[in-house]
């Protein structure tokens, strides 16, 4: 069983009282805004990078136009860097980006055995499982299973591939388009694109 860091402190007569990391986080900010090493607003900035620049929206966006644009999804396939690059959604974590193809005989996958490093710019954050031990061990040895696990199902035809994230390599899936999209936007199919489906673990849906 884990142990969450509040219930790690010792209290005990004489020793020190230990700060949760948030506590910890909040001190640290507060001495470098005193010495004036942190301006205002600096730690407000990054949270709204986190929380609204890198977003699966835009991983969303750049599926829907190579779905619909066979240039872009040539582009995208050859240097997914500068096909990500002509809307500005690169930066930290978001350099090397390489795009995985699902095929009607093919389905890919996304971990990082060692971490939680994913393609921020355009997936978001990773999300609490993407980061479980459970999940990049289990990944690797039993794909299927785990996607079934995930509520997806993939056909025994149908190959695995799980791509191993690395600090010169961000990847992003392209699923394949869904039946029954015929005629959509843009707009549209980027609505049925999530966070899961970049990822791998999920398919998009029409309905």
């Amino acid at each position: 069983m884990s142990v969450g860091v509040e219930e790690m402190h010792d209290n005990r007569p004489g020793l020190p009282l230990q700060a949760s990391a948030e506590e910890r986080a909040r001190a640290l900010y507060q001495v470098l805004k005193d010495k004036g090493v942190a301006a205002d607003g600096f730690v407000e900035g990054w949270q709204k990078v986190f929380e609204e620049d890198f977003s699966p929206r835009r991983g969303a966006e750049l599926v829907a136009r190579a779905w619909t644009d066979p240039d872009f999804r040539d582009l995208l396939l050859s240097d997914g860097t500068a096909a990500v690059g002509q809307y500005g959604y690169l930066g930290p974590q978001g350099e090397y980006i390489v795009a995985l193809e699902d095929s009607a005989s093919v389905k890919h996958v996304v971990t990082c055995t060692l971490c939680s490093c994913t393609a921020w710019p355009i997936l978001g954050l990773p999300p609490t499982w993407y980061k479980s031990f459970e999940y990049r061990a289990r990944i690797c040895r039993e794909p299927r299973k785990v996607l079934a696990e995930m509520g997806t199902d993939i056909p025994a035809e149908v190959a695995i591939k799980v791509y191993d994230t690395t600090a010169e390599t961000r990847y992003m899936v392209l699923p394949v388009r869904p039946e029954g999209t015929g005629g959509w936007s843009a707009e549209q199919l980027a609505q049925i694109v999530t966070k899961d489906c970049l990822i791998g673990v999920a398919l998009p849906k029409a309905g």
